[in-house]
């Protein structure tokens, strides 16, 4: 797939479980089981989806999974599944290597999304993953990673230390963007100051393509009302989503699901009964 002058490949990086009822919130299991089946811990199967870009003289890649750095305790919690596709075995598959990437844009700092953003040396230290990358983090957001209190099992400091005493940090304020072609579209309900790229082709022959993160995590998250528990301020979601959804709907926006194990892109349509993720397909 290419848009805005990229070409865009889906990097999976591996799987993890959580809590059906914390993902879909006021939801009752007996609706959203029947689109993702619980396991017998009430746990859901989700993927790490992250988006990989390459154009303008940039490989680029939008979030990077959980990482390898965590002990079996934190693996049989979370489910995590790396039977196959670890992030680094997915992008040597699509032929790049971690000192390929150019810049790491990351949606937000909780460790499904950025626990991949450093590794431990072999000297027990612990450095960014992607050498010669750039990481790219919404100040407002890199500020309440260090001040939540609500969040603070899911903003881990190995993720984020290390990058700012590397230097390779890079702090963008509203309205700016790193890269050509990308609108970065900031919301607050999920966690304050999480940044959604919006790719866009400039001379309009091709639909935006929007990275959604954990605005809508899966295609049975795009109807209004179905809001993670996980969500500081779901009020925030309620209204961010109609704005963007309303937008999607209206401009043919593709929509890619970052934690969806089955459908990894979906166009919104708006029905009568609501908002609804058409046309699904499981690659880019």
């Amino acid at each position: 797939m290419t848009l805005g002058g990229y070409t865009l490949d889906a990097i999976d990086a591996g799987r993890l479980r959580l809590d059906g009822g914390a993902m879909f919130g006021i939801v009752p299991k007996n609706l959203w089981a029947r689109q993702t089946p619980a396991d017998d811990e009430n746990r859901i199967t989700l993927a790490m989806r992250c988006l990989l870009l390459r154009g303008h003289g940039r490989t680029v890649l939008v979030d990077c999974g959980l990482g390898d750095r965590f002990d079996d305790r934190f693996a049989k919690i979370y489910g995590v599944e790396h039977p196959r596709d670890t992030l680094a075995r997915s992008l040597e598959v699509a032929g790049v290597g971690m000192s390929d990437v150019t810049d790491v844009l990351l949606t937000h700092l909780h460790f499904d999304h950025a626990g991949g953003a450093t590794v431990r040396g072999e000297d027990g230290a612990l450095a960014p993953a992607f050498p010669n990358a750039t990481y790219h983090v919404q100040r407002g957001h890199w500020a309440w990673a260090h001040e939540s209190p609500r969040e603070t099992a899911s903003f881990l400091p190995e993720h984020m230390a290390p990058l700012e005493a590397a230097g390779c940090l890079n702090l963008l304020g509203p309205g700016e963007t790193p890269l050509p072609n990308v609108e970065l579209v900031t919301v607050d309900g999920h966690t304050r100051g999480m940044q959604l790229p919006l790719l866009r082709d400039p001379e309009g022959g091709a639909p935006p393509l929007l990275y959604a993160a954990d605005l809508f995590p899966t295609a049975a998250h795009v109807p209004l009302l179905w809001i993670m528990a996980y969500d500081v301020a779901p009020l925030d979601t309620l209204a961010e989503k109609g704005r963007l959804l309303a937008r999607a709907s209206e401009e043919e926006w593709t929509v890619m699901f970052e934690h969806d194990p089955t459908c990894a892109l979906a166009r919104i349509a708006r029905t009568d009964r609501g908002f609804e993720a058409a046309d699904r397909r499981d690659t880019l």
